[in-house]
């Protein structure tokens, strides 16, 4: 009998309760930046590089978190990794230009532990419901990026900037009571899944249908095929360009069009919370047999229509923003879907997807910190905005390459 079986909506609400953490932390940060480097001294691009550091940590730490996951087993590192948060939102919060770096480290190692390890977990103990559950995973880790995203401001006009981050940290307390307790409820059992399957992730999705060729072709190592440096492009643009957004949307928003924190806040998580609409839509548009090229270039457009309509006619901001929100979404899980379609065992697919997640995000880490240099060498926004376009239209055309390996197996 699985732990499934035995509390499965216990077990479900804990899981949910941890995705709750792995993103809200880190866009807690965006609506105040410009707060938090007055305060502390920081130049644009220390502070953008302040609202990067998570994403080198998913990059460099991921080998490290499964080793760990695979060792000490998922339960007591899931808890140990909310702790960690709690500590380091703490740090983050309270400390100075140190401790708001260190800090902001220690949220991002958290935070990679709990993106390795939630999987293991859906895989293990909702076997026949995974497609579902990591359904619901995601949708709440853009859940709770929105929420911190829409409450920060607000939170930090009353109470200032430290106290408006440290209150995210509540999130992490009740995660961290209810997964505790749910698992001595569950009492002992098998705590990860061995050794393989905590080093390796579910495969991702294929909603358009598509198949990996026959196991019995000869592999061809993933360096070596072309493919492989097309979706490491392709994620290149669309990881840094979604980083970017992320973490300086507010302040361009707040700058260029006028609005409050509070608003800017308020509007930027509508590029978050869309994201949640958005992983529905591709993999509807890919059933229903649209060509895989027509989706992304579809996607492309809308993602695109963000920096270049903030160029043209920042009064439509809303409109940008939610055409942007939808695209950022489904693209991730078009380009998924390519990774899958073009490898051809399982095995091939972990590799494939750990080379191509490896570049994205090393590049995405230093984005927000190149960003901020920009806008502070210019003065402005424009100069921010070109380099988030050209990432797009890097993304647009090395994706639009890779995607006939999808329409191939389609």
């Amino acid at each position: 009998m699985t732990r499934a079986a035995a509390g499965g909506g216990a077990l479900l609400a804990a899981v949910l309760l941890v995705a709750l953490n792995l993103r809200g932390p880190i866009t807690a940060l965006a609506p105040v930046v410009d707060d938090v480097g007055a305060d502390l001294g920081l130049t644009p691009a220390a502070a953008g590089l302040l609202t990067g550091l998570p994403i080198f940590c998913f990059a460099a730490l991921t080998p490290l978190a499964a080793v760990a996951l695979a060792r000490l087993g998922t339960t007591r590192m899931l808890a140990g990794a909310l702790v960690t948060i709690l500590l380091g939102t703490l740090l983050r919060s309270f400390g100075d230009v140190p401790g708001a770096f260190a800090g902001t480290l220690v949220i991002g190692a958290a935070v990679t532990v709990g993106n390795v390890g939630v999987p293991i977990v859906v895989a293990r103990d909702f076997p026949l419901r995974v497609p579902r559950t990591m359904g619901l995973f995601s949708a709440v880790m853009n859940g709770g990026a929105a929420l911190t995203t829409f409450g920060t401001a607000p939170l930090a006009a009353v109470l200032g900037w430290r106290w408006a981050l440290a209150v995210w940290g509540v999130l992490a307390v009740l995660a961290l009571v209810v997964w505790t307790h749910v698992h001595r409820a569950a009492g002992p059992g098998r705590d990860a899944a061995g050794p393989d399957a905590a080093v390796t992730a579910p495969p991702p999705p294929d909603p358009g249908g598509a198949r990996g060729a026959p196991a019995d072709r000869p592999e061809v190592p993933v360096l070596r095929r072309p493919v492989t440096w097309l979706l490491c492009a392709a994620l290149v643009g669309q990881s840094a360009a979604y980083v970017g957004v992320v973490a300086w949307l507010p302040s361009l928003l707040h700058d260029e069009v006028g609005l409050s924190r509070t608003s800017a806040g308020a509007a930027a998580s509508l590029f978050t919370l869309l994201g949640v609409a958005g992983s529905v839509l591709a993999p509807v548009a890919l059933a229903r047999r649209v060509p895989p090229r027509t989706v992304v270039l579809v996607i492309a457009a809308c993602w695109l229509a963000l920096p270049l309509g903030l160029l043209v006619a920042p009064g439509g901001w809303a409109v940008w923003t939610v055409l942007a929100g939808l695209a950022q979404a489904a693209n991730f899980v078009v380009l998924f879907s390519v990774v899958a379609a073009v490898s051809r065992t399982p095995a091939e697919v972990r590799r494939l997807s750990a080379t191509v997640q490896t570049a994205g995000y090393t590049v995405a880490a230093a984005t927000p910190s190149v960003l901020g240099e920009l806008h502070s060498a210019t003065g402005g926004w424009a100069a921010p905005l070109v380099a988030i376009g050209a990432l797009l239209v890097l993304m647009a055309v090395t994706h639009t390459v890779a995607a006939g390996g999808l329409a191939r197996r389609a």
